[in-house]
């Protein structure tokens, strides 16, 4: 018998480097085809500011380091270098270096490895900086420390306040994106996706006479409450069954009854983010 699956084998340099320039080659078109790019007598660069869509102005001026909005438009954020510059990037295992894209092929993990992928899937939701890594300097300035120096030393970024507003409001994505996409056999249109994910529900059961005629499907916020804190409002300790008697929303009466109860009325405060440490392959 001919196996089904076979051992996946690492990339070659060559297969990587191939890889990294068919992707850079179709988000030029892409980014070309859209408006954000302009390609003339063979050169390609960022197209102007465009004043009816700010949002996208913030956003060109954010790939080129630039100040969109204010007295300092056009001009280079300030860049602090504190550490020697490097001639040459250091090389890494199964990384594809071109035109300003990086491709890293390193990272895995194994399906039964859970704390590798939960570590993997905050490394995917991860926010966009670190509030530990921002502060202010005597000139009222904000001061991003970078997380890794870059290649000629840079190591901090000093902005204005209104220039860093500028800079989170670029990484805002547009209303209505998907933020999360999937690809290979668990794109939409994969003729293989009805076989790897989780089918419905068979009809004629309580779950499927809930969403009919093309309705979203809509957790309710009990069993949000149960999957998420494994709270269940549902079910009382002694296996019997709750009922609703009121919903309390003023901040005030809920401070009042938690103090009453010798309850915390205030939520505990955000730990930091824990670092970030994953399997590279050999």
């Amino acid at each position: 018998m001919t196996p089904l699956f076979q051992e996946a084998r690492a990339p070659t340099d060559d297969e990587l480097k191939g890889l990294l320039d068919q992707i850079v080659a179709r988000l030029m078109k892409l980014l070309t085809r859209t408006g954000h790019l302009v390609e003339e007598q063979g050169m390609t660069y960022l197209a102007g500011t465009d004043t009816d869509r700010p949002l996208a102005s913030l956003q060109a001026a954010s790939c080129t380091y630039r100040v969109a909005f204010g007295p300092r438009a056009g001009q280079k954020v300030l860049s602090l270098r504190t550490v020697a510059g490097q001639d040459e990037k250091p090389r890494k295992v199964l990384c594809a270096d071109a035109h300003g894209f990086s491709l890293d092929a390193a990272v895995r993990c194994a399906a039964d490895q859970r704390g590798e992928l939960e570590r993997l899937c905050r490394y995917i939701t991860r926010p966009a900086l670190a509030d530990e890594r921002l502060s202010r300097n005597g000139k009222g300035q904000v001061v991003l420390r970078l997380k890794s120096p870059y290649r000629d030393g840079t190591t901090h970024i000093v902005m204005q306040p209104q220039e860093f507003m500028q800079r989170l409001a670029a990484l805002v994505p547009r209303p209505r994106l998907h933020l999360i996409r999937f690809h290979g056999v668990l794109a939409p249109n994969a003729k293989l996706r009805a076989a790897v994910i989780a089918q419905p529900a068979q009809k004629g059961s309580a779950s499927a006479h809930e969403h009919t005629h093309g309705q979203a499907a809509r957790m309710s916020w009990a069993r949000l409450l149960k999957r998420v804190f494994d709270i269940d409002d549902e079910r009382c300790a002694c296996g019997g069954q709750l009922k609703i008697i009121a919903a309390i929303e003023e901040p005030v009466v809920i401070v009042r009854i938690l103090t009453h109860l010798g309850l915390a009325a205030r939520a505990p405060p955000r730990a930091p983010a824990r670092e970030l440490s994953l399997n590279h392959a050999a």
